[in-house]
């Protein structure tokens, strides 16, 4: 599969090809590109689904600087420069939607509409900042790994299925745990942009789970309250934080139809 390298990392990214529109997807913390495997699968052949690794995630690689969501963005733009693709409807998941946000904001020409799936546009407030250094903390120290995989499996992904936590499980368990700092401090140290949500002057469908408690109820209103081209958010019944994944069905029709009201003007 194809990297492109950049000043500071190189991005591996993938490509379901084809002459469709281009649908690019940047996935939560903690996750890769393979979280969107669902989505491929049944969108290739009418959707290009482009999905790429942020920094510290997956088969990315980078040179060890700290980074924002904003250099995400920027490396957003690089895996579309490399396929030679002008325009993008852009997404993601969680830090991925952070990291659409700032695409939008960074680049408006290249982004013909948002694609926000559990996600928001606020910054960490003091309370989530001190419990994710907490729990960071931890992550990277040489703490038994399996009891703190097993609490962020129902949280990072949701639901009761094992059979959807054990490939994050298995990854989380084999991968150098310590690497995830940098990412870390991205996440924790985020930006506001809520106050520069008006500027996004694109179509905007918003999805969360019904149990999303890292991406809550409020939040998604936030960004329909902002965004001027957004459309009504989306809950999936019975789903967490990664209602892509846990709850295809649903995800992939409404995202079908989004795509194609996108490209025929209806929005």
């Amino acid at each position: 599969m194809p990297n492109v390298r950049t000043p500071d990392a190189d991005i591996y990214y993938t490509d379901s090809g084809g002459e469709g529109p281009v649908l690019l997807l940047g996935h939560g913390f903690f996750m890769d590109s393979s979280m969107f495997a669902p989505q491929i699968d049944a969108l290739a052949g009418n959707v290009r689904v482009v999905a790429w690794d942020s920094r510290r995630h997956g088969r990315t690689t980078d040179h060890g600087a700290a980074f924002t969501y904003w250099d995400l963005a920027r490396d957003s733009l690089a895996v579309l420069d490399d396929l030679e693709i002008e325009t993008a409807i852009v997404g993601g998941m969680s830090q991925g939607g952070y990291t659409a946000l700032r695409t939008a904001l960074l680049a408006p020409e290249r982004v013909q509409a948002l694609l926000l799936l559990d996600t928001e546009a606020s910054a960490c407030t003091d309370g989530e900042k001190a419990g994710y250094k907490a729990m960071f903390d931890q992550w990277c120290s040489d703490a038994p790994i399996e009891p703190l995989v097993e609490a962020l499996a129902p949280q990072l992904i949701g639901g009761d299925s094992r059979e959807s936590w054990a490939p994050w499980i298995e990854k989380w368990t084999t991968s150098d745990r310590r690497s995830i700092r940098p990412a870390a401090e991205c996440l924790i140290e985020r930006d506001d942009v809520v106050d520069r949500l008006s500027a996004i002057e694109v179509p905007a469908l918003i999805i969360r789970g019904e149990h999303d408690m890292s991406a809550p109820a409020a939040k998604a209103k936030q960004l329909y309250d902002h965004l001027p081209l957004a459309v009504p958010v989306l809950t999936i019944p019975g789903a967490g934080h990664a209602a892509n994944w846990t709850h295809p069905q649903p995800v992939n029709e409404t995202i079908a139809a989004f795509v194609t009201m996108v490209e025929t003007g209806w929005l």
